[in-house]
């Protein structure tokens, strides 16, 4: 056996144990007999936002580049997935093994061309017997699956809505459902900003949201069209707030809370030049 097969092995046998250890500190933080309060009170439901926050910030972590920092919210996101797995053993609905067991058993199932005998050319090769696969696995046909409401309907189930708005956008504009040109979603955009103001004025709180919804899904579009992500450039808008609040807070002498409107105006503006001139 070879040095690095050697070392790989090595490595594996870690990880193992790594996990193991993992497995057992949950167990025990859930254990009636000792256990964490904050931890033996958590259900599948209330933990669901912890696995949405643990996601993104294993993302932002990715876009940062700073290995320590994926490193460690990769071990958050793993807890998440340790930590369901536990709750459902309890019940004796599922494991941690039968979670890893099955995603295998998926991987190479749906791999044939790397654990059978399945030959590919190409990346879309590889997409097309996924997809048809997956199918199989369902008992349905590739145009089964393939149905554009069926897509739009698992991206609103499973993204955050600004992401499955733009992946529904998209596959929508892609099957035909798209305006002639630019000017046509601007003008869509006063259609929807004016119903939204007159929903504010006199329709319900359920047709005010409605009218949001449809406001903010041309916003959407108008974004496709001009190639951005909404997505990053609410996150970007967010960053900035927190970061000219933050220097607002670096020169306050007291809570912001005690400070008029026009003086947060005049400290907005302050930290507003102040980064701009640190970039």
């Amino acid at each position: 056996m070879s040095s690095s097969q050697d070392l790989q092995k090595t490595s594996q046998a870690d990880a193992l144990a790594a996990i193991q250890e993992l497995i057992a500190v949950v167990a025990q933080l859930r254990s009636p007999d000792g256990g964490c309060p904050w931890d033996l009170a958590q259900t599948p439901q209330s933990l669901t936002p912890y696995v949405i926050e643990e996601a993104y910030e294993v993302v932002d972590a990715i876009k940062s580049g700073d290995q320590n920092a994926i490193a460690e919210e990769l071990g958050d996101l793993l807890l998440q997935v340790v930590l369901q797995a536990q709750i459902a053993s309890e019940s004796k609905q599922f494991t941690l093994t039968e979670v890893a067991r099955g995603i295998t058993e998926k991987l190479i199932r749906r791999h044939p061309h790397v654990f059978g005998d399945v030959a590919v050319e190409s990346v879309e090769q590889v997409h097309q017997n996924w997809e048809q696969i997956k199918a199989a696995e369902k008992g349905e046909t590739i145009a089964q699956t393939q149905l554009l409401s069926r897509k739009l309907s698992r991206y609103a189930r499973q993204l955050p809505p600004l992401m499955a708005g733009m992946k529904i956008s998209q596959k929508a504009a892609a099957a035909g459902f798209e305006w002639e040109n630019i000017e046509g979603v601007w003008e869509k955009y006063h259609e929807e900003l004016a119903e939204f103001e007159q929903a504010l004025k006199q329709e319900s709180k359920a047709e005010q949201q409605a009218e949001l919804g449809d406001l903010l899904f041309t916003l959407i579009n108008i974004a496709r069209w001009h190639d951005l992500d909404p997505t990053e450039g609410l996150q970007g808008t967010n960053q900035r707030f927190i970061q000219r609040l933050k220097k607002m807070e670096a020169v306050a002498d007291r809570p912001l809370s005690d400070y008029t409107l026009a003086e947060l105006e005049t400290l907005w503006q302050q930290a507003k030049a102040q980064i701009a001139k640190e970039l």
